[in-house]
């Protein structure tokens, strides 16, 4: 059975698609976007605010980077908001 492509992370920029809280670990994140097979997550404080877009690409590089620990929470790695931080989750 032939796989769906994963989402653009370009695709979220309405507030679409799957929305985590930031104190989730790397480690969960990366699980969530295994299973929901897609390339980012929507970040969300904990006023349930979208916050971020954090990918695949740069949670797998901290993953296997020497600084990595499984304590590491998203919201230690939010640098860039979103286009609409307003969006509720």
């Amino acid at each position: 059975m032939p796989r769906p492509a994963p989402a653009p992370a370009t695709a979220d920029l309405e507030g679409h698609g799957p929305r985590v809280g930031d104190d989730m670990t790397v480690e969960v994140a990366l699980a969530v976007m295994a299973s929901a097979r897609v390339e980012y997550l929507t970040v969300c404080d904990g006023d349930n605010r979208s916050t971020a877009l954090i990918t695949l690409a740069r949670l797998a590089g901290l993953r296997d980077s020497s600084t990595y620990t499984d304590r590491i929470r998203l919201r230690d790695l939010l640098d860039a908001p979103l286009a609409s931080p307003a969006l509720s989750c």
